[in-house]
C-alpha cells in the first residue's frame, strides 16, 4: 500500500513539474519554431552585382542566388543587423513587446530577467518574416498616347503586351495558389528602382540585364548615352538602386504606383548562353566553385589538373548537375527559373518583353514611358563581343549532345517558365 502510494505521488509531481514548464515557456520562441520566416537587412548593404560572370564579382553574387545554400543566403544578404539598429527593427520590437510584471525581487535579478528576455527577443525578431501586403497593382498597362491610338505599329505591340500578360495570369491564377498576396523584402531583391521615370525592372541574367541597367542609369541622368558606361561602371559602379534596399512604405509605394518591366528569353537558350559564358571562358569564379564541384561528381576519371582546376566542364555534366536533386553545390541566377527570380505571380508586373524582341519590344516600353527620343536600347556586346551570340541553332547543337530522357528532364525542369512566358516546345519529341 506504501509503495502504491509512494508511485502515485510521484507521477503527480512528474505531472506537475511539467505544467509548470510548459506555462513558463517563451511563447514567441514557439511561434519562431513554426515560422521562421524570411530575414530583412534594413542595414548598411554591400553592392549586389549581377549579370557579371567574373572574379570577385561572381563571387560576390552567388550569395545572394545558389538554391543549395538557401539558408545561407538568408542569414548573409537578407537578415537582421544586430550592429545596425534599423527602423523595422524597432518598429517590430515596439508591436511585440512584451510586459513583464516586476514583483519583489532583488535588482540583479530583474537585471538578469531583463537580459535574457532581450537576447529572446534579438534572436525573436532575426528569425520574424517580415511580410508587405499587396494588393493588385494600380497600373496595368502604360496606356497609349492619343496621338499613337492609331498607329498600326504601336497598337500590334500594345495587343501583344496584353496578350502576354493574359497568359501570364492565367497560368499562375491555375497552377499557383497566391490568394494572400504577401509579398517579402526577398521577392523584390533583384528589382532595380529608377525613381526619375518611375520604373522598376526585374533583372534576369542572360536576357539584356547589363545594356538594360545601362538604359536606367541613363534614364537617372548618370549619363547622356548607354555607349559611355562601361562594363564594370555598370556592375560595379552600384549607381542603380535595388528595390529591397527601401523601407516597407517605399517598397509598397513603389510596387503599386511605378511601371513594373521584365524581360525573359527563351529557357534552353538562356541556358546555353549561360553555359557558355561561365564555363567555356576563362573564370576565376565559377572554374573553382561550379567546376570543380561538377568534374569531381559526374566526370569517370577526371584528371588531377581538371579537378584542381575546374576547367573544361561539358555540357552533359552541367546538366548531370542541373537535374540532379542532391547537386554538389547550389544553384545560381544564370540558370534558375525566371519564376523563381522575379515571382510574376506575385508583383503584377505591367511590361513583359522577350529578348528574342528586344530591340522593339524595348524601344515600345521607352516609348510607353516617356522617355527621351534619342534614347534607344544599345544592340551591342560588350563580352565576349567577337563570339556570336547564342541562337537557336547554336541551342539545338548544344542539346543534341544529350539523351532524349535528358532533354526532357530539361524541359519539365523549365517547364512552368515555357507554360508561363508562352515558349513552345524547343524538341519536336518533347512531351
Amino acid at each position: 500500500m506504501r509503495l502504491t502510494c509512494m508511485f502515485s505521488f510521484i507521477l503527480l509531481f512528474g505531472a506537475a513539474g511539467l505544467v509548470v514548464f510548459i506555462h513558463l515557456q517563451d511563447p514567441e520562441e514557439i511561434v519562431h519554431q513554426q515560422t521562421p520566416g524570411i530575414k530583412y537587412n534594413m542595414g548598411f548593404q554591400q553592392p549586389k552585382k549581377d549579370c557579371v560572370s567574373s572574379n570577385d564579382q561572381d563571387r560576390r553574387l552567388r550569395k545572394n542566388t545558389a538554391d543549395g545554400v538557401a539558408t545561407a543566403k538568408q542569414s548573409n544578404s537578407l537578415h537582421l543587423s544586430e550592429t545596425v539598429p534599423t527602423r523595422l527593427q524597432s518598429t517590430d520590437r515596439r508591436q511585440s513587446s512584451i510586459m513583464f510584471p516586476m514583483k519583489d525581487q532583488q535588482k540583479g535579478e530583474e537585471i538578469n530577467s531583463i537580459r535574457l528576455h532581450k537576447r529572446r527577443r534579438r534572436f525573436i525578431i532575426k528569425k520574424s518574416p517580415i511580410l508587405i501586403s499587396m494588393n493588385s497593382s494600380i497600373l496595368n498597362l502604360p496606356t497609349l498616347k492619343a496621338e499613337d491610338r492609331n498607329n498600326s505599329k504601336w497598337k500590334s505591340l500594345y495587343q501583344i503586351q496584353s496578350e502576354r500578360k493574359r497568359i501570364m495570369r492565367e497560368t499562375c491564377s491555375k497552377y499557383k495558389s497566391n490568394n494572400r498576396r504577401i509579398i517579402t523584402p526577398y521577392h523584390v531583391s533583384r528589382i532595380f528602382v529608377e525613381d526619375k521615370y518611375r520604373v522598376l525592372y526585374c533583372e534576369v541574367p542572360k536576357a539584356g540585364c547589363s545594356n538594360w541597367k545601362r538604359v536606367l542609369m541613363v534614364l537617372n541622368g548618370l549619363a547622356s548615352s548607354t555607349k559611355d558606361i562601361q562594363h564594370n561602371t555598370v556592375h560595379y559602379g552600384n549607381y542603380l538602386k535595388r528595390l529591397d534596399g527601401f523601407d516597407h512604405k517605399g517598397i509598397y509605394h513603389r510596387l503599386n504606383t511605378y511601371t513594373k518591366m521584365l524581360f525573359i528569353r527563351e529557357p534552353f537558350e538562356k541556358l546555353v548562353s549561360a553555359f557558355r559564358d561561365k564555363f567555356e571562358h576563362p573564370n576565376n569564379y565559377y572554374h573553382p566553385v561550379f567546376g570543380k564541384a561538377i568534374i569531381s561528381r559526374y566526370r569517370v576519371n577526371a584528371t588531377k589538373e581538371a579537378l584542381r582546376t575546374g576547367s573544361g566542364v561539358k555540357f552533359k555534366e552541367f546538366i548531370q548537375y542541373l537535374l540532379d536533386v542532391h547537386r554538389p553545390v547550389g544553384m545560381d541566377i544564370h540558370w534558375d527559373h525566371v519564376n523563381r527570380l522575379c515571382s510574376p505571380c506575385l508583383i503584377d508586373y505591367d511590361f513583359v518583353g522577350k529578348f528574342e524582341s528586344m530591340e522593339e519590344d524595348a524601344n515600345f516600353f521607352l516609348h510607353l514611358i516617356g522617355a527621351p527620343q534619342n534614347l534607344t536600347f544599345p544592340k551591342f556586346k560588350d563580352r565576349h563581343s567577337d563570339e556570336e551570340r547564342t541562337t537557336t541553332k547554336i541551342t539545338q547543337q548544344y542539346f543534341a549532345q544529350l539523351s532524349p530522357s535528358q532533354r526532357q528532364r530539361s524541359y519539365d525542369f523549365y517547364y512552368m517558365d515555357y507554360l508561363m512566358f508562352n515558349y513552345s516546345k524547343p524538341f519536336e519529341d518533347l512531351y
